[in-house]
């Protein structure tokens, strides 16, 4: 890594899954670096990670670990990122969240590039990444917003156990093979958030995604009603969302519904503003059976938009089903599309 050019770049999360996704991205595209930071827990420092051909070795993260950064990108959970995060931006650093500590605070944006890019000028150091399944939605929803306007959206989502953690994953895989094998399991991570009471994912469906808030949605229901709303800049959008868990290990699925402001707005009219949209891709043609699925998502950067078709009696009203890879444009892709906006409207400097 050339120590001439590029920005210090600190992946606080190192380790996990995101974190990971977050090293693989930066090199992938290239992110210019001139120098890597790795920080994690003091439980997982001291492994090695490859960044283009070096051996970086992880560090436990520390506040001067933050010394001479200029953009931190924060996957480690919200507890963690609420004592760190101040820390980075003491010492001079912009923090991009991937938790939900800071996504509903007034000054911090909460931003998809695609979306609302421009929100990026009103940071005060910390930039919050929104929900994977916010992320998704939004990204499809924004240039129907910006054609027919919009008024109403109703969202249910089927989302892979990979935004539970590995945990989750490997509890899927364990029983799995119990089923099979009829063999007997104690299931022991989802719904996480749940304490009094777990349940079997394998073959099933769980319904609750992090724990339920006194008005019957859970708090993962409320990130997408909140976040879509924020995001929009669209105080008063009507939204609804049911969350759901169901046994696919990476690439959430989203059944949404829409209600436009525009009258006589006709599904080829929705067809093409997708099509034109970026970060989406469109694959929709029923015909032929194209439509996006999450084992055909994952690895792939885009959101994919799929099964447009007009309500039978609602004249404003639009069906459709959206797909992404969670851990990629819902998490590790958004967090580096975020810092290299940031880089393109000049609003960070390298120390």
């Amino acid at each position: 890594m050339s120590e001439l050019q590029g920005y210090h770049v600190a992946v606080m999360g190192a380790t996990g899954a995101v974190g990971q996704q977050i090293i693989k991205k930066l090199e992938e595209r290239n992110f210019p670096i001139h120098k890597l930071t790795l920080l994690s827990s003091a439980r997982s420092a001291g492994k090695q990670i490859t960044f283009k051909g070096e051996n970086i070795t992880v560090e436990e993260a520390k506040p001067d670990s933050f010394n001479g950064v200029d953009i931190a990108l924060f996957s480690a959970g919200g507890s963690i990122s609420e004592i760190f995060a101040p820390e980075a931006v003491k010492r001079g650093a912009i923090v991009i969240d991937n938790t939900s500590a800071f996504r509903m605070q007034a000054d911090v944006p909460l931003v998809v590039p695609e979306v609302n890019e421009d929100a990026l000028h009103n940071h005060n150091g910390i930039i919050a990444n929104p929900n994977c399944s916010t992320i998704q939605m939004v990204a499809a929803l924004k240039p129907i917003k910006e054609a027919f306007g919009l008024n109403k959206v109703v969202v249910s989502t089927y989302q892979a156990v990979s935004g539970a953690g590995a945990a989750a994953i490997n509890e899927l895989h364990e029983q799995t093979e119990a089923i099979i094998s009829k063999k007997d399991f104690t299931p022991e991570i989802l719904p996480v958030g749940s304490a009094e009471k777990h349940y079997q994912i394998a073959f099933n469906a769980i319904p609750q995604i992090d724990k339920f808030t006194d008005n019957g949605f859970t708090f993962e229901e409320m990130k997408m009603i909140n976040e879509t709303k924020k995001i929009l800049g669209m105080s008063d959008l009507k939204v609804a969302a049911t969350c759901v868990r169901l046994p696919v290990v990476t690439g959430h699925s989203e059944s949404v519904y829409i209600e436009t402001e525009q009258a006589n707005v006709q599904v080829d009219d929705i067809k093409k503003v997708l099509a034109k949209a970026p970060g989406v891709t469109l694959q929709d043609d029923p015909s032929n059976q194209v439509y996006p699925m999450p084992a055909m998502a994952v690895g792939k950067d885009d959101v994919f938009v799929g099964r447009i078709r007009k309500d039978l009696d609602e004249a404003t009203g639009f069906h459709f089903w959206v797909v992404s890879d969670n851990l990629l444009k819902g998490a590790a892709l958004n967090t580096i599309q975020i810092a290299e906006s940031l880089i393109k409207l000049g609003l960070v400097t390298n120390k």
